[in-house]
């Protein structure tokens, strides 16, 4: 009697053991299934990324903004204007090939000290980024920026009319600049905002918030 006593009580262990092990191992499988959702992943497009604000483009992981495209004097001072934001190693560089479609000129002037002369000029009035053709059929002519939109381009000749230049032109130009585009990876709420203030200041630039490119 004892023995079948004995092995009912160590069945009834066995029993409990299994059913503890069981529930465990479904309660890990349920919570499991609550943590992981994939009908509530949603992938972004670079498009929806750049509606988000500043703070929830911060909030995001491996997401990079970049900004230009911008020439070396353009490039030179869009970098002294971040340096306050300390970004180190969070900002790089990578050069790009447009084809420029239109830009914004001086026409071609008589002889090479007038057109020193009248770029001299600009200077003094304010015009930042500018020079001489040296060659080429548009010789002699002031070259005041280049531009992916006749828009762009229009926009420039308007500002530069706030400078007394009445003799800037905007016009066609079918050209492959190599220009520079700044990256900032994983960028703060500050500074996404502080670009977009800064994109102001540098007609035909434009601002690109996605997916960083892979390596």
């Amino acid at each position: 009697m004892r023995t079948i006593l004995f092995l009912l009580f160590l069945a009834n262990v066995a029993l409990f053991g299994y059913t503890r092990l069981d529930s465990a191992g479904r309660g890990e499988a349920a919570r499991f299934a609550q943590q992981v959702q994939p009908d509530r992943i949603r992938l972004l497009t670079p498009q929806q990324v750049a509606t988000l604000g500043p703070a929830k483009v911060a909030a995001l992981a491996d997401v990079c903004l970049e900004w230009g495209p911008f020439n070396d004097s353009e490039r030179a001072r869009a970098l002294a204007e971040l340096e306050p934001a300390g970004l180190g190693r969070l900002l790089t560089q990578k050069r790009v090939e447009n084809a420029t479609a239109y830009w914004v000129f001086v026409p071609r002037l008589a002889n090479r000290t007038a057109a020193d002369k009248r770029a001299a000029e600009l200077k003094t009035a304010g015009v930042k980024d500018l020079f001489v053709v040296d060659s080429g059929p548009q010789r002699l002519t002031i070259s005041l920026g280049v531009f992916r939109t006749e828009e762009a381009a229009t926009a420039h000749v308007a500002e530069l009319g706030k400078l007394g230049v009445a003799d800037a032109k905007a016009g066609p130009r079918q050209q492959v600049v190599v220009q520079t585009q700044l990256v900032v990876r994983d960028p703060e709420a500050a500074v996404v905002a502080r670009v977009k203030a800064l994109q102001l200041n540098y007609p035909g630039s434009e601002i690109a918030i996605g997916a960083c490119e892979k390596n």
